[in-house]
């Protein structure tokens, strides 16, 4: 497989998981006001944490593909956001593995730091003046674009999206087992 189609085919994976994340935050929203959302989302809650790890794994593997196989030489704010990445992807193997929703504690800092990293890095490949000396000059630059699929999606954009879908899935969702609170109760309609 060529680069070119790989950049494509990641490209278009961080389109559907910045979806995943829209989709997820309007239906934990309008959850409570329909049957259907409602049935929807308890079947995400129940996938939640398989699905986050398949966003951080892909996006590690993403990131490993581009440094190791295409020779994309990673900048001072990619390393920053591969230590964000790296470990939810294990994390939350455990955490899908155990069931366990109370990873919350330990991926929402991780990704949300990724996040506003990535924001920075992508917000700096469009207004490079922007940059406050944190990275060097050359292929090691920050500013750097070594593509830019469908005219906006670049590698920090790919990341950013990873740590958003990561974030919306932990944070919207529900969990398996997890008991409704008042909050979470709709009120009977059927009389």
């Amino acid at each position: 497989m060529d680069v070119a189609a790989v950049e494509t085919f990641t490209s278009v994976l961080a389109i559907a998981a910045a979806a995943l994340a829209v989709s997820v935050v309007v239906g934990a929203l309008l959850r409570s006001r329909s049957t259907a959302v409602d049935d929807v989302m308890t079947a995400v809650d129940d996938a939640a944490l398989w699905l986050a790890f398949l966003v951080a794994a892909s996006a590690t593997l993403g990131s490993l593909y581009f440094s190791e196989v295409a020779d994309y030489v990673p900048c001072r704010l990619c390393w920053y956001q591969r230590i964000c990445m790296y470990p939810l992807s294990v994390i939350l193997l455990v955490a899908a593995i155990r069931r366990d929703r109370a990873v919350r504690w330990y991926v929402v800092p991780l990704a949300t730091i990724g996040a506003g990293i990535s924001i920075y890095h992508y917000t700096i490949e469009w207004r490079p003046s922007l940059e406050a000396g944190v990275c060097g000059v050359g292929p090691e630059s920050c500013t750097t674009i070594w593509f830019r699929e469908f005219g906006f999606v670049t590698l920090p954009f790919m990341a950013l999206c990873g740590f958003v879908a990561v974030l919306a899935l932990s944070l919207a969702t529900r969990g398996p087992g997890r008991e409704l609170d008042d909050a979470d109760v709709r009120p009977d309609v059927s009389t």
